[in-house]
């Protein structure tokens, strides 16, 4: 029997045989046009199965890169990034998309998060009391922020909600969220970054403005042009933020 302590899992993420052995820096991606784009553009064209996702793995100047997606809401998301940080990879970026709560934010705009409400059922399993706020790594969050300023893209820096019911985003939630000046709404990254942090790896995430709740009617942009657009820019500022961080764990 494993000497491990028993209030340990039981089940946990491991490395098989045939598992690759991942460079230190992995990009999640929620939706499956992006992780096509993105893939492209860094020319990966190996990958394997993980779950019900893909990982593609870099070569050459990008052999120290991982990419692996889709994927939806923060247990599955959660899943991911445990396999993941199995294989070796320890700084996680994120790219999703996520609903805009504030007036001042509207679709096809950037999001950064520098702290997200846990509003999900993930991050309970992974803390014993988990606060109700979670930040990103310092040290990824700058790296991002960094990035967007050099190329000049503009972009919203502040709170976000994570929650679990797409579908229960009610009018006085909104309302609750705004109020304490939540800019959007997304199903992943309090998660993301709660396990980030039980697990010693650094985590930041992007977000892009696919639909507004903000004034209680629900306007969908997921086939705006602008939304487009800046989804193409961020997946380019991802590519140059992930050198940074290669670089900088060299």
């Amino acid at each position: 029997m494993d000497n491990k302590p028993f209030e340990d899992s039981i089940p946990y993420p491991f490395k098989g045989k045939n598992d690759p052995n991942l460079g230190p820096v992995a990009v999640l991606v929620s939706n499956q046009e992006d992780l096509d784009l993105l893939r492209g553009l860094m020319g990966l064209s190996k990958h394997r199965k993980l779950l019900m996702s893909s990982v593609y793995l870099g070569n050459h100047a990008l052999n120290r890169l991982s990419i692996a997606g889709p994927l939806i809401g923060a247990p599955y998301a959660v899943m991911v990034l445990e396999n993941l940080i199995a294989w070796g990879a320890r700084h996680f970026l994120f790219f999703g998309w996520c609903g805009a709560i504030s007036r001042k934010v509207k679709i096809g705009d950037i999001i950064v998060p520098t702290s997200a409400i846990i509003d999900e059922g993930t991050s309970k399993h992974y803390a014993t009391n988990p606060n109700l706020v979670v930040k990103p790594s310092a040290s990824v969050l700058k790296t991002i922020t960094t990035s967007f300023n050099q190329k000049n893209i503009d972009f919203h820096k502040g709170l976000i909600w994570t929650t679990d019911a797409i579908y229960r985003e009610t009018g006085e939630k909104v309302e609750y969220y705004q109020k304490k000046n939540v800019l959007a709404v997304e199903m992943e990254a309090s998660a993301l970054f709660t396990v980030g942090k039980f697990r010693n790896v650094e985590t930041g995430c992007i977000l892009a403005v696919s639909d507004e709740l903000s004034t209680f009617h629900w306007h969908r942009g997921f086939h705006n042009k602008r939304f487009i657009k800046n989804r193409r820019a961020v997946l380019e500022v991802i590519i140059h933020l992930c050198k940074n961080i290669s670089i900088r764990q060299s």
